[in-house]
């Protein structure tokens, strides 16, 4: 897997590190018994500090993605691990609250659940890859709720006023 990291992004170099790992294994580029690279190896392979590298596998083993192995380095872990179960139960709680939280912030901005669903599908699918036709479907009916929610304030726009209604 080429990793690549891009220092004019908000994200800390670290992070997307991480997150390049993450996606890696979420998409079976990674799989378990895996080495990774070593520190000194990634670090230079990107010209970046090799402790900004430490940092990034640091948060990989804390979050259960991989474990480090002696002198053989960073590797890969089994979601079947013991530990990485533990975590996985924190990170879905963090993932309802992360949820809640944009819920309750699109209701208050007046979205309605069903936007609120469709949009979370949309990202779901991204991230499970699932076929370019179906996220275009998913597109399609994003626009058409948009389309139907501006309607009212166009007509609302194009209606006389009860001075100009009375001079026609």
């Amino acid at each position: 897997m080429l990793m690549s990291v891009d220092d004019t992004l908000p994200v800390p170099l670290y992070r997307q590190i991480r997150d390049q790992v993450v996606s890696g294994i979420a998409q079976g580029q990674l799989e378990p018994g895996m080495s990774l690279p070593s520190v000194r190896a990634l670090a230079a392979d990107l010209g970046i500090n090799l402790h900004t590298v430490n940092k990034a596998y640091a948060v990989l083993r804390d979050e259960g993605y991989i474990y480090m192995k002696g002198r053989a380095g960073a590797v890969v872990a089994s979601p079947l691990d013991a530990d990485r179960a533990d975590i996985a139960q924190v990170e879905q709680s963090k993932m309802e609250d992360a949820l809640f939280k944009m819920a309750l912030a699109h209701r208050a901005r007046g979205g309605t659940r069903g936007e609120f669903l469709e949009a979370a599908a949309a990202q779901a699918a991204r991230a499970y890859g699932v076929m370019p036709e179906e996220a275009s479907a998913a597109e399609k009916r994003k626009e058409a709720a948009a389309e139907k929610r501006r309607a009212p304030a166009r007509a609302a726009a194009k209606a006389p006023t009860g001075a100009e209604g009375a001079l026609t």
